[in-house]
């Protein structure tokens, strides 16, 4: 037993060894590690690049610099490690290489025509003992070409549903596509992004849904392409919808104030895709009138008469629906006096009613002269039968009585006859 606790000490003591041994080597590492970077950050030798973007086809400038020199000649080298430029000497037959400035702490070249192909981290080295380095990467964008729309193959009902298609090919990174209508931008569904086989480069599709009316007719669909390689903003394709819906109708006078014995007409206007080529005259309620001729979207009168007043009703048709719409004809008298309205289909019944109203005036009229005769004759009546009787009250006999009245007066001496 003991033994055994002595090779597990053993053991033990022998892992711990190990693991000190291990702590200070990572310790001597890090150290070695901050210290080499100190020494870099502030060493004078060392190169400093930078990144750069461009997009296929542009030019870009490489720039190499360093703080101090020991006669030692600076080198650029591409993705392949190939050497470009030693100092002012060209290494690599490629004329879309040049140099544009060679001195003891810089060498800067420049390289045209980009391609996809040139896309990657370039080198810059200083051949001092021991040799520095610099990198710097190159992204090459892939400019996405213009987009194409699809799915106007045929124009579209009000109300029906047309699904449109945006694809662009060519960008790197995938490019992002954006839906307008005019000038007011509109959902689609999110893009697709697919790869392009034996290339760098992506293909982006994006699809558009509408539910359409008449107020989307020759309304402008466009997709924008928006990419970082595009300079002046997006890339975009219009294209004007085509909605088929049934016409709206007006019906325009020749006149406002239409006269008695001029010649005149009413055109119907019909709105609609496509433009009706179909018209239907109707007056409501009568036939038309004889003088009346239909030509196409004009109703014509050759002279106009009061009977010609009315209501017109036109229809027109497009193939993909029917409107209509009515107007009312007011023909004025030739002096100028407009025609009455109502005498259109009521003129009976109007002098029906102006001989009612007379009579019933007449009738009113008599009846007040009756009442008031009738009341005259009871008022003088009554005056008639006090006076007969007056006097009759204050008599002093029945024989004085009777004589006051009888028609006698009092306060007059009676007549007496005297015999001799």
């Amino acid at each position: 037993m003991s033994g055994m606790r002595a090779r597990q000490s053993m053991t033990f003591s022998a892992f711990q060894q190990t693991a000190l041994r291990a702590l200070a080597a990572l310790m001597m590492l890090l150290a070695t590690s901050v210290r080499s970077n100190l020494v870099n950050d502030e060493d004078p030798f060392l190169p400093v690049t930078q990144d750069e973007t461009v997009a296929v086809g542009g030019v870009v400038t490489l720039t190499c610099s360093v703080k101090e020199n020991d006669n030692s000649s600076l080198q650029w080298s591409n993705t392949a490690q190939q050497t470009l430029y030693f100092g002012e000497k060209r290494a690599l037959r490629d004329n879309r290489i040049q140099l544009v400035k060679s001195t003891a702490t810089e060498l800067i070249i420049s390289i045209a025509d980009v391609q996809l192909s040139d896309d990657g981290e370039y080198t810059c080295s200083i051949f001092t003992m021991p040799v520095r380095t610099a990198r710097a990467t190159v992204t090459v964008l892939g400019v996405p070409g213009k987009p194409v729309i699809t799915g106007f193959d045929d124009a579209v009902v009000e109300g029906g549903k047309v699904t449109l298609t945006c694809t662009s090919s060519g960008s790197k990174p995938p490019a992002k596509l954006h839906w307008y209508r005019d000038q007011e931008e509109i959902q689609g569904r999110p893009d697709v992004v697919e790869s392009n086989p034996d290339e760098l480069t992506y293909t982006v599709t994006s699809e558009l849904t509408l539910t359409v009316n008449r107020s989307d007719n020759n309304a402008l669909i466009a997709c924008a392409v928006d990419h970082a390689s595009i300079a002046n903003g997006d890339k975009r394709t219009e294209q004007p919808l085509s909605v088929l819906f049934s016409p709206s109708v007006s019906i325009h006078p020749e006149s406002d104030l239409p006269r008695e014995g001029e010649k005149f007409f009413l055109q119907c206007v019909g709105n609609g895709n496509p433009e009706p080529t179909a018209f239907v005259w109707r007056r409501k309620d009568a036939e038309l009138p004889p003088l009346a001729k239909v030509d196409g979207a004009f109703l014509r009168f050759e002279s106009l008469n009061k009977s010609d007043n009315g209501v017109y009703e036109c229809q027109a048709d497009n193939g993909i629906g029917m409107g209509d719409i009515t107007h009312t004809l007011l023909v004025q008298e030739a002096g100028g006096k407009p025609a009455d309205p109502t005498a259109m289909s009521t003129s009976s019944g109007v002098d029906h009613a102006v001989i009612g109203g007379v009579v019933a005036v007449i009738v009113f009229i008599m009846l007040c002269l009756l009442i008031v005769l009738g009341r005259y004759l009871i008022r003088h009546k009554g005056t008639y039968l006090t006076h007969e009787a007056k006097g009759s009250d204050d008599a002093p006999d029945a024989d004085t009585a009777i004589i006051n009245a009888e028609g006698g007066h009092s306060g007059v001496d009676d007549k007496k006859e005297y015999f001799i």
